[in-house]
């Protein structure tokens, strides 16, 4: 374990062998910081953006503390010391696949239960011991009410990806599940952001926490090449196809802004002899279980997704992401392009923008503090000569390009920005 630099960290000897067997000698900056303080046992705030290994962040330091103390009160079916809460079902799946995979070698006994499956399964599992329960907050309060699921010995509480918890209206939920928990337990909450929310919903459950941000606030990947290309809408899905055909591309990530939208786009793909798959909201937990291990396995080249769904989404080295829609939220840009420059792999992150997109990506490049690049693609700057329902848009695009980078603030339509957030329950 000489040439493993996780040693030094405090961790106890089965986890380092299963670090080392995951093939991790090296912690990354959020593990280095956040695994001494969650050893210590106070509370925590820590932000890193999508791809730092925040995950083991906290997974490991709760292993090591689960497996060398003992329970706070008596052990029984169905009644974890550790939780942690999740937004999305894929996140949960992949955190709980986390725990397995460090906690391989330790006596930790872990499940993860999140909706849009049976009930039953879950059921049969609670009525035996687990150790660190990972759980989307509606099928948590599900079991709770049912009184399947007893909380009362919850001695850690992790919040992951707390500033999605936000955006997906979970903060109700939350406060309902806080009031089931012991006063006097070890906090944590992890985001991708500290945003003004973020620190008011950490006041909220946080107890004098340590607080860690290992990367500038909103930042994007340092290794994802960002670039443009202004696309007449009716044009996007032809443009896509010629991407991913002329770049021989054998993993994308597209992104949409609605579910309609993600399995359009997949049967297009499909038509022009790509092979895609769709997942989002709609979609059963086990065809978007599928569609993901597909996609991973290379079998299947494009996985189209919406923001949600895509959220907490685990692959290694995936080399490109498009936008085929720019997001309503600047932010979420951020989250989307850091599925790819991930574990120091560079990475492409290509936004196919209309006219109607300027305001949005205006406001992006505001929140990134520079401009992004623009490419020319000379197949599609023109409609033909002879379509005059199009004459000039390329040089109307392009005029619109440069006002992005420094012209008037433009407003945007309402129906752009004023959508209400309806609450999902996961």
């Amino acid at each position: 374990m000489n040439d493993n630099q996780f040693a030094g960290l405090g961790l106890a000897e089965p986890l380092l062998r299963a670090v080392a067997d995951a093939g991790y000698t090296t912690p990354t900056p959020i593990q280095s910081k956040a695994i001494p303080l969650v050893l210590a046992g106070g509370d925590l705030l820590a932000a890193a953006q999508t791809g730092t290994g925040k995950t083991a962040g906290f997974v490991l330091p709760i292993l090591h503390r689960l497996t060398t103390t003992q329970p706070k009160s008596p052990t029984r079916p169905g009644r974890p010391r550790c939780l942690v809460l999740t937004p999305t079902r894929e996140l949960a799946a992949q955190v709980e696949e986390d725990v397995r995979t460090y906690g391989k070698y330790v006596p930790v006994k872990s499940m993860v239960i999140f909706g849009g499956v049976g009930m039953q399964p879950q059921l049969d599992r609670l009525r035996k011991p687990v150790d660190m329960l990972v759980a989307t907050p509606g099928r948590l309060l599900d079991h709770a009410g049912q009184k399947t699921l007893d909380l009362s010995g919850v001695e850690i509480l992790v919040l992951d990806e707390g500033d999605r918890m936000l955006d997906m209206g979970f903060i109700p939920d939350i406060r309902r599940i806080l009031a089931l928990l012991p006063k006097s337990r070890q906090s944590m909450l992890f985001s991708a952001t500290f945003s003004e929310e973020v620190r008011a919903l950490a006041r909220q459950f946080l107890l004098d926490p340590a607080s860690v941000d290992v990367a500038p606030r909103n930042s994007a990947a340092e290794l994802v090449r960002q670039t443009v290309h202004m696309v007449d809408q009716n044009q996007k899905r032809d443009v896509l196809s010629h991407l991913i055909r002329t770049n021989d591309w054998r993993q994308v990530l597209v992104f949409t802004r609605t579910k309609h939208g993600a399995n359009r786009l997949a049967e297009k793909l499909e038509r022009d002899g790509i092979r895609s798959a769709a997942i989002h909201g709609n979609k059963s937990q086990s065809a978007r279980t599928r569609a993901l291990s597909e996609f991973k396995a290379g079998r299947v080249p494009v996985l189209v997704a919406t923001d949600i769904a895509a959220r907490g989404l685990d692959i290694e080295e995936l080399p490109h992401v498009v936008n085929f829609e720019l997001p309503n939220v600047p932010a979420d840009y951020v989250h989307r392009i850091g599925r790819t420059g991930r574990a120091g792999s560079a990475g492409s992150a290509v936004s196919l923008v209309d006219r109607e997109e300027i305001g949005f990506l205006r406001d992006i490049e505001k929140l990134l503090k520079r401009p992004i690049e623009r490419v020319a693609l000379e197949r599609f700057a023109r409609a033909p000569a002879n379509d005059t329902r199009h004459e000039g848009i390329a040089d109307t695009i392009e005029a619109m390009s440069d006002a992005a980078r420094s012209g008037p603030r433009r407003s945007r339509s309402p129906s752009s920005n004023t959508q209400p957030r309806q609450r999902r329950r996961r």
